[in-house]
């Protein structure tokens, strides 16, 4: 099968499903944050990004992850998904995230208190055109980095939101398996966000396995980076990638992808782009099958 029959042939619902609460959703969606600027820095072309919204519908996407904090200069991502897609199609999910903020000139502020997410909630609605938000995520931390410390009293805060209607289903962002038993204890939980792929963040392959004991979806953002260290191990783990993506005539993005709904049935994936092209490639790796060889040529704990 080559690349261009399973890009041109391919839906989201070839990745399979899952169900966060009472909705449910195809295993490979979309991440926003990529949709706003392009990879130099300079601001996206706003009727590219909202063809490539729509086009990402239209493959079967139903599942979309954005944040209020998603923007640049001239774009937000809430907005561009609003403009694309509102009125929402009754099966589309929008997940969100609160937690960190960032003042008008993008600089990131300190986490919100408890107090002050009702804030971020409601500037969600809004930017979205909402009456209430699908899922949101707490995130512990800012950027990329991996969060620590109780999260009782902000997670208990949106859990009082979602008890408003404000909010329909809750998950958590940046965690460990601390994070998620506690907030466990608070309110259900449909899903962890953290960064991971096959040479990133492989410590989190236990939490994995957590997630699917408590029927909570895990989310990977960056699935298909390669870590943020180069190391011998990684460039090893590179070479397997090819070789298994030039079998399957598949491209080295599809490959990592594709691993990453390996993991397992709760494992999702939100691969972001501002291409039509990479979009269509993206969604096509859900179809992407890895034989047991090749996941074994692949794997790595590094």
């Amino acid at each position: 099968m080559t690349t261009e029959t399973i890009t041109t042939q391919v839906r989201a619902d070839a990745s399979g499903t899952w169900r966060l609460g009472d909705r449910t959703v195809n295993r490979l969606g979309y991440g926003a944050m990529r949709i706003m600027s392009k990879s130099n820095g300079e601001p996206s072309d706003r009727d590219t990004a909202l063809a490539v919204l729509r086009r990402a519908v239209e493959l079967g996407v139903n599942h979309v992850d954005t944040a209020a904090f998603y923007f640049s200069e001239l774009r937000s991502a809430n907005e561009l998904i609003n403009s694309a897609l509102a009125p929402y199609p009754d099966d589309l999910v929008i997940t969100t995230k609160v937690g960190p903020g960032r003042d008008p000139s993008g600089e990131w502020l300190g986490p919100a208190r408890p107090e002050q997410l009702r804030g971020q909630v409601e500037e969600n609605l809004r930017q979205l055109g909402r009456d209430h938000l699908d899922v949101v995520n707490l995130r512990i931390g800012a950027a990329l980095e991996r969060g620590d410390g109780s999260l009782a009293d902000r997670f208990g805060a949106l859990a009082e939101l979602r008890d408003a209607g404000l909010i329909r289903h809750l998950g958590i962002s940046n965690v460990s398996a601390e994070h998620l038993r506690e907030a466990l204890e608070i309110a259900p939980v449909v899903c962890v966000q953290n960064q991971y792929g096959l040479t990133a963040r492989r410590e989190d392959d236990a939490l994995i396995e957590l997630c699917a004991e408590h029927g909570v979806a895990f989310v990977p953002f960056f699935a298909i980076a390669s870590g943020a260290q180069a190391a011998a191990a990684d460039a090893a783990v590179d070479t397997a990638v090819d070789e298994v993506a030039r079998d399957h005539g598949a491209t080295p993005a599809q490959v990592r992808l594709a691993w990453t709904l390996h993991r397992g049935p709760n494992v999702l994936a939100i691969p972001g782009t501002g291409s039509l092209d990479h979009l269509a490639e993206n969604v096509a790796a859900g179809a992407l099958r890895l034989t047991d060889d090749d996941l074994a040529r692949l794997d790595t704990n590094g």
